[in-house]
């Protein structure tokens, strides 16, 4: 799941961030004198808003850490390295980054780090690359901010999700990895669920009778998608519907496309268009999308009772 995140900034952070484009660190100084880096919007004491901003060093002092060992995708680097609480000269509260050094044996609370400046600067965080072990700063030569200050920044969001399969669900990956769509057989009525639930929901009993169902069906109910939104891989109007399988008794969601939206009704027979098997992996995305069988339209009494 991927998008872009455009949020304001605020003359808060805004100023935090325009001093990093131009190769400063910027803070702000609270009613009890206490300097906070990064910038507060408000102070933590009287809740009142805090405009006296002040310039720390770039170079600091580990408060605390913590080891990566296993970087995972996004994060400052593909090697083993450190996260740690740095408290800047001049500054009285902690900021986080990370730190580069080659083990543990190498950082400790306490060592005296400064900031890697990156070396082109575009007014967000990764302005500062990292920290590196050094008493004295390396920053580059400052810019001046006659440049328009940082009003916004756009953020990629990445989420990525490790899911355990079931025993229920291994047999339904499985199975749609090698061209074959697996129900499950309620044991009360013999209803088929699709995909398999690993229990009846209505009494909990087991449903562990696969049952190999077709991949034709009937559209039971369906929306226009006629509104655009960001990472939308197909264009509007599109349709999105329930498909009730043949042999199953609960409809599942899928595109409907092959056929203008306007024409999509309910009872239209479809059938399942399968991507080139070389694309195939363990998921219901095996199935590009249903479209029109030409059949005549199943009537509501056929299949109302499924629903």
């Amino acid at each position: 799941m991927k998008f872009d995140y455009t949020r304001s900034t605020g003359p808060t952070i805004g100023r935090f961030l325009t001093g990093l484009r131009s190769g400063r660190v910027v803070g702000v100084r609270g009613s009890d004198g206490r300097v906070i880096v990064p910038p507060a919007e408000f102070d933590p004491i009287t809740a009142e808003p805090l405009t006296e901003f002040v310039d720390v060093a770039d170079v600091g002092t580990v408060q605390s850490w913590s080891w990566v060992a296993e970087p995972l995708p996004g994060q400052p680097f593909d090697r083993p390295f450190a996260y740690a609480l740095i408290k800047l000269d001049g500054a009285d509260t902690a900021i986080l980054h990370a730190v580069d050094v080659a083990a543990p044996a190498d950082i400790s609370t306490g060592l005296r780090v400064r900031v890697r400046w990156a070396a082109e600067r575009t007014g967000d965080i990764h302005d500062i690359a990292c920290f590196e072990p050094g008493e004295t700063s390396d920053a580059p030569a400052e810019s001046d901010d006659s440049d328009a200050p940082v009003t916004g920044i756009v953020t990629p969001v990445d989420l990525s999700f490790k899911h355990t399969a079931s025993p229920q669900e291994t047999q339904f990956l499985k199975a749609i990895l090698e061209g074959k769509l697996l129900g499950a057989r309620a044991e009360s009525d013999g209803k088929v669920y699709f995909p398999p639930r690993g229990a009846d929901p209505r009494d909990g009993s087991p449903t562990e009778d696969y049952v190999e169902v077709a991949d034709t069906g009937i559209v039971t109910t369906f929306c226009i998608v006629n509104v655009p939104f960001l990472g939308q891989r197909l264009k509007p109007p599109y349709v999105a519907a329930y498909v009730l399988l043949d042999g199953t008794d609960i409809p599942f969601l899928h595109l409907v496309l092959g056929v203008d939206a306007s024409e999509v009704r309910m009872g239209m027979k479809v059938k399942a268009v399968w991507k080139p098997r070389e694309e195939w992996g363990l998921g219901l995305a095996n199935i590009d999308h249903f479209e029109p069988t030409g059949e005549p339209d199943a009537t509501y009494e056929s299949f109302s009772h499924h629903l």
